[in-house]
């Protein structure tokens, strides 16, 4: 994340050009769009932002009856409406939902056509003034296809993967939703409701926690001297030690179990008796905003200090309770990314059921629609954070890791080592009355 120099401390005056700003139908972006933006601009060629996807459509299905519930649902939110633009009077970037909805069709075309256009499907997006998601249906002689792309400042995969993707089903089989879908202004316009002062006390909570990151005392150390040519690669792992049923019957969920092994596993790779990382939440805490589509996950900060007295059960509930204590300040998330707080930070990401990133497979009307390898794109800068935990939670009960790192900084070797490691304080942690200092001080050969 790009960091600004930017005071973000609260004043009536900030507040009350908000409204001024939302009454004339300019609304300010949210925290997580500034920051979304922002990385963009730092790469603005790039697609790396882009949530897309081809699907191979069963050839049962109706393409134009189709196309109606795309357009159908479309035309349900204000979020396809919207445009980023620079408010006339203040230069301030803002963002409006009055934009033209593009009419979704089906394009005939041959074989030839499609293998053509399947190329440059993923394009980097003009960020401003301009729509935010690209549809695409295509017919061939020989298949059916369906494309969509949305950025990651509008969209995100709860909105693309169950919100869009189930209403477009129900509309399909001509079950409309029948209540009035919550509007992403709406919760813009609420969230304007917060008070300076309790914008003031997350600002600070969030600086006192990230103040001691250290990449040398929190981040694994490297085992690679130099690569002239760096890049991301991924490592995927099976976890052996750990089920859901496991989970059945306990006060603290497999999100905060696994993110609680991951940080005892960074603490043990530096020999820290503390960790500091980032985690990624959906952003929605109550059916009202699960029914909301665009963007609106958050990343929060959290640390822990270790205590080797503390037993394993003390440890996951005091890290439960940290993880909502925090979340009651994410208004105030703004300071952490706009001030660059986390951005060296290893970030750990939890993918469960419909919204898992293993789960490429939509259905219409119960027919299937397979998700397709897109060509090459040639705008897909790779990730550029240092370390990322994206753990799995597969139908079958299992769970999985794909570990993204540089290769700038870690070998293959070493981050295999680490995802062993994960694995084994997995298993340690299912003795709620072991001692953390048991767990801090084993294998240590490992790391």
């Amino acid at each position: 994340m790009r960091k600004r120099a930017i005071n973000l401390e609260p004043n009536y005056t900030t507040r009350i050009l908000n409204y001024a700003i939302q009454t004339c139908g300019f609304y300010p972006l949210r925290p997580i769009q500034i920051c979304m933006f922002d990385m963009q601009l730092t790469r603005a060629r790039s697609t790396i932002l882009n949530i897309h996807g081809l699907f191979k459509v069963d050839d049962r299905i109706d393409m134009e009856r189709l196309a109606k519930a795309l357009n159908d649902t479309l035309n349900n939110y204000d979020i396809f409406r919207c445009r980023f633009v620079f408010h006339p009077g203040t230069s301030d970037l803002c963002q409006r939902f009055d934009g033209e909805i593009t009419p979704v069709k089906v394009e005939k075309i041959s074989d030839e056509e499609f293998e053509l256009r399947k190329k440059n499907l993923a394009e980097p997006y003009h960020l401003t003034n301009a729509p935010l998601y690209r549809i695409y249906l295509f017919e061939t002689p020989s298949a059916k296809y369906w494309y969509m792309d949305f950025h990651h400042a509008l969209f995100d995969g709860i909105s693309t993967n169950v919100l869009f993707a189930r209403e477009v089903d129900l509309r399909y089989r001509g079950k409309p939703p029948r209540r009035i879908p919550p509007q992403y202004a709406d919760l813009i316009t609420n969230e304007l409701l917060i008070s300076p002062d309790e914008l003031a006390e997350g600002n600070a909570y969030w600086r006192d926690m990230l103040k001691d990151f250290d990449v040398d005392k929190h981040m694994p150390p490297p085992d690679v001297q130099t690569c002239p040519n760096s890049q991301e690669e991924i490592v995927s792992f099976e976890f052996k030690n750990v089920t859901s049923d496991y989970f059945v019957g306990k006060t603290y969920t497999d999100n905060d179990f696994f993110l609680a092994a991951t940080m005892l596993a960074l603490a043990k790779s530096t020999g820290s008796k503390n960790s500091i990382m980032s985690w990624l939440h959906t952003g929605r805490t109550n059916m009202q905003e699960y029914r909301i589509m665009g963007m609106m996950i958050e990343q929060y900060p959290i640390a822990w200090d270790f205590d080797e007295d503390m037993t394993v059960g003390d440890y996951l509930n005091g890290l439960t309770q940290k993880i909502n204590f925090g979340m009651k300040y994410r208004r105030s998330l703004e300071v952490v990314y706009t001030e660059g707080l986390q951005d060296d930070c290893a970030t750990f990401i939890f993918q469960k059921g419909t919204i898992s990133a293993h789960n490429n497979i939509f259905s219409i009307d119960g027919m299937s629609m397979e998700m397709l390898e897109l060509p090459e794109d040639e705008h897909d800068y790779p990730n550029e954070d240092a370390l990322d935990f994206e753990f799995h939670a597969e139908d079958t009960g299992n769970y999985s890791l794909e570990l993204a790192y540089v290769t700038s900084r870690y070998s293959e070797e070493a981050m295999e080592k680490f995802s062993e490691s994960i694995d084994e304080i997995l298993l340690q942690l299912q003795d709620e009355n072991k001692k953390l200092g048991e767990i801090i001080t084993s294998h240590v050969e490992n790391f």
